[in-house]
């Protein structure tokens, strides 16, 4: 059943409404520290009125630069109940990047962090429009403006003049500019309405009736520059779930034990991160035979945990208390809901999960919907889609495969790219750039991004990502992208995990003095050959890599080959390694390539 909303400050009201006394979790030292209901609208009615008193109106656009924290979602819901415009900005971006950011959105106003980000914003500070500057961090004025100076100004009470201008808020109001993170060329601005995010907020989490019997916690962790992450927490605010905030993802593991979870939504990349961890600690001996029998027990019992239910076989029961309990224990033990989103999940990681009787409802959207266009569920769940589409979602595929859409939560255009928000539709149709597929019964599946499939010499398509995450799955490969673009046959670029291939090489006696010479050794070659041989073996003969670059480097935000959401940029990568990639394919034949360290 759909929720009514009209506005993101419609979820801001049903919070206070609830009068809940632990809203919001933060760590402070050893301790966690709690913001009740009452606490949250005190604290963003402050904001909103020292914001009114700077001149701060309706449209004017306040930007967040900052990791997850309390203070972020407070400066949003005040943002937003004054009827101005939120830029979000992630943590990890550059000075120049944020300078961009702060131009193009002609920002007045920015409530950042820590000093790390101050010294950023006051290195570019002179090339923007800013006049104000507040820090969460404590500080000492004219440094910047503390912002507990800001909240203890509120005070006890509902305060008329502040609910009557949130509630005047209307659904086509612009409520925040969400810069993509661009995998080519400049970021750019979404722009999202208060309805576009209401409407979407209404339908994504109708199959999960259990959220609204309270007692859920949730860690948010993703960046709430992301607009998944942003979605995701207003939805739980507007369900009661308790939000703890990890404003490193360094730590989740260890909040996961102390908060518990009982829902739990990650990116792909968290996902392949644990299951490389629970790989890695089961390598050898004793600990090897009993999950390689536990996995064996778990693939039969699949089909049983994809409908939501537990195996009862003696054998499952035996393989759940020896390995199975354990890892769902490393993650809180109480999580009833695993969902992941933003990137595409890759089957076989989901069949990995699924053994151990963990069921992840994968999901789909981009920022210019708002985000979500379709998501698997309790009820209605497949493994290998993203689920069915949100009710108030229409989707048509175009005669090249392209998923265009429709509906209420689409954004409206690109902000001071009147070319681009042309380019971006085919009339109503947003043109997401994805390829895929509707079945009979209404689940959606992605094959691949439309720019990132790969066309042969021979006129062969290739859709990379579902061969790369058959690559990822094995805990030495930390990243793979494929390349063949007109040429005769596909290769491969691996980077390696490369704290579990050093400690494989010692075992394996494979002298080394650093990465770069690692990847040269004959031994390494051989072993991640063998790696995409495996995944070779499952492929048409169009799409078997014939050849393979091992890279030596981590790839980075600050080089251009990973996006502040940690997605690959491919093109940026590929002419990082040209050379390289020229090389290995003017050599017909012989043993696969390394790449040297630039």
């Amino acid at each position: 059943m759909a929720i009514e909303l009209k506005t993101i400050n419609d979820v801001f009201f049903a919070v206070v409404d609830r009068q809940l006394s632990q809203v919001m979790a933060y760590r402070e030292g050893a301790n966690w520290k709690y913001i009740s209901s009452q606490e949250l609208y005190r604290r963003v009615v402050a904001t909103a009125r020292w914001l009114q008193l700077q001149g701060v109106k309706k449209g004017d656009r306040v930007a967040i630069l900052s990791e997850n924290r309390p203070e972020w979602a407070i400066a949003d819901f005040a943002v937003l109940a004054i009827g101005a415009v939120v830029v979000p900005i992630y943590a990890t971006l550059t000075p120049e990047h944020i300078s961009y950011l702060l131009k193009d959105s002609g920002t007045r106003v920015i409530f950042l962090s820590t000093r790390t980000q101050l010294q950023k914003v006051r290195a570019i500070e002179a090339q923007t429009p800013l006049q104000h500057v507040v820090m969460m961090d404590e500080v000492i004025p004219p440094e910047a403006i503390w912002m507990q100076t800001i909240t203890e100004s509120g005070t006890e009470g509902r305060d008329a003049g502040f609910d009557a201008t949130a509630k005047s808020l209307q659904s086509d109001d612009l409520a925040t500019l969400v810069y993509t993170s661009g995998t080519t060329g400049n970021s750019k601005g979404a722009i999202i309405t208060h309805g576009n995010m209401a409407a979407n907020l209404s339908c994504s989490l109708e199959g999960f009736a259990a959220l609204r019997e309270g007692g859920h916690r949730l860690i948010s962790f993703l960046p709430l520059s992301h607009i998944t992450a942003r979605h995701l927490d207003y939805q739980m605010f507007h369900h009661g779930v308790m939000l703890a905030y990890c404003p490193n993802v360094d730590m989740i593991t260890a909040l996961m034990k102390e908060i518990r979870p009982t829902i739990f939504v990650a990116v792909p990349r968290v996902y392949e991160k644990i299951s490389t961890t629970v790989k890695m600690k089961a390598a050898e001996g004793i600990k090897k035979k009993i999950y390689d029998w536990a996995m064996r027990v778990g693939a039969k019992h699949q089909a049983t945990i994809l409908v939501g239910n537990t195996p009862t076989s003696l054998d499952w029961k035996l393989a759940n208390k020896l390995l199975f309990s354990k890892v769902r224990e490393a993650m809180g033990g109480e999580v009833q809901f695993f969902i992941s989103g933003g990137a595409p999940l890759g089957r076989e990681l989901a069949e990995w999960y699924a053994s151990f009787g963990i069921r992840i409802h994968e999901g789909y959207g981009l920022t210019e919907t708002s985000p979500v266009i379709a998501l698997n569920n309790p009820k209605n769940h497949r493994l290998g889609t993203v689920g069915p589409l949100l009710s108030n979602v229409e989707v048509k595929i175009a005669s090249d495969g392209e998923i265009l859409v429709r509906g209420p939560s689409v954004f409206k255009g690109y902000w001071n790219m009147p070319t681009e928000t042309t380019q971006a539709f085919e009339g109503e149709w947003f043109k997401t750039g994805d390829i895929g597929h509707l079945d009979g019964e209404g689940f959606l599946s992605i094959t691949d991004r439309k720019k990132d499939l790969i066309k042969t010499s021979g006129g062969k398509f290739i859709a990379p990502q579902p061969i790369e995450g058959s690559l990822k799955v094995h805990p030495m490969v930390a990243e793979a992208a494929m390349v063949g673009e007109k040429r005769r046959f596909p290769a491969v670029m691996i980077l390696p995990n490369f704290p579990l291939l050093e400690e494989w090489a010692k075992k394996n006696a494979v002298s080394f003095d650093g990465r770069d010479q690692l990847v040269t050794d004959p031994k390494v070659i051989e072993l991640y050959t063998q790696i995409v041989e495996q995944v070779n073996g499952k492929l048409a003969q169009y799409e078997k890599m014939k050849k393979l670059l091992i890279l030596p480097t981590e790839l980075s935000i600050a080089e251009g080959t990973m996006t502040a959401s940690m997605k690959l940029r491919r093109r940026q990568l590929e002419a990082k390694f040209r050379d390289q990639i020229e090389a290995m394919y003017a050599v017909e034949n012989g043993a696969p390539e390394r790449v040297a360290a630039n």
